[in-house]
This record gives structure tokens, C-alpha cells and sequence, in this order.
């Protein structure tokens, strides 16, 4: 029971993941987080320096509200957005653990290609001074 529910929390993480990164696969959208890591924004002024309709802005923040990665609260008629940093976090955490494992895995490889480096050179000596 506790495998299945393991994979299961793998599985929506995995998912969590995917919608994250299918939305800041967009460089309107990693404008817009841009823009809000400076600080959190109205929608309006968030949508001011792109060349395009409030309406199709809109469109692109509601995928980030989607994906967790954009918040949105209500002051009065302003609505007001911030980066959710827990998604973040979380995309933060995979690309760690994902630098970390080919880190290893390149070390290894640094580590083995520099001993048959070693080993030739060696056999090579060995050639040239042995015996035949």
C-alpha cells in the first residue's frame, strides 16, 4: 500500500512538473515571471510593456495561475499578481537533483577516461622497453 501510494505521489509531482515547465515554455510567460520577480504587479501594469491586447496578456497569466506558478489576489477593482514560490521551489529541487546525477555521472566518466589514458600510456612504455 504504501508503494502505490508512492508512485502515485511521484506521478503527480511528475505532473506538477510538466504543467510548470509547459508554462514557462513561453517567452511571454518567463517575461511575466520576470517581471513579477521584481516585485508583485497589477495586471495592467504587468501587461503594459508587451505589444499585444490586455486580452491575449490575460490569456498567458491565466496559464501561469494554472501552473501554480503565479498568484492572484483581489484589492479592491486591482487584481494583483505574485510568484508563487513553491512551485518554483519545487522545479528548483528537480533541476538540482537532475545536476547533481549527471554531475556524478560526468565524474565517473572524467574518472575512468583519465585511467584508460593512464592505462595506455603505460602499455605504450611498456612496449617500447619490454621484451618481444
Amino acid at each position: 500500500m504504501i508503494e502505490i501510494e508512492a508512485r502515485k505521489e511521484a506521478a503527480s509531482r511528475t505532473a506538477r512538473l510538466d504543467v510548470v515547465f509547459a508554462a514557462l515554455a513561453d517567452p511571454t510567460r518567463r517575461a511575466i515571471i520576470e517581471r513579477l520577480s521584481r516585485s508583485e504587479a497589477r495586471v495592467t501594469e504587468v501587461a503594459k510593456p508587451f505589444h499585444m491586447s490586455l486580452n491575449a496578456v490575460s490569456k498567458h497569466i491565466r496559464v501561469l495561475e494554472a501552473s501554480g506558478v503565479v498568484e492572484r489576489h483581489v484589492k479592491g477593482r486591482d487584481h494583483i499578481l505574485s510568484i508563487n514560490t513553491r512551485s518554483l521551489d519545487e522545479i528548483d529541487g528537480w533541476i538540482e537533483r537532475t545536476r547533481r546525477y549527471w554531475g556524478e555521472r560526468l565524474d565517473a566518466m572524467e574518472r575512468l577516461l583519465l585511467e584508460l589514458k593512464k592505462d595506455r600510456k603505460l602499455g605504450r612504455k611498456d612496449r617500447k622497453h619490454g621484451s618481444r
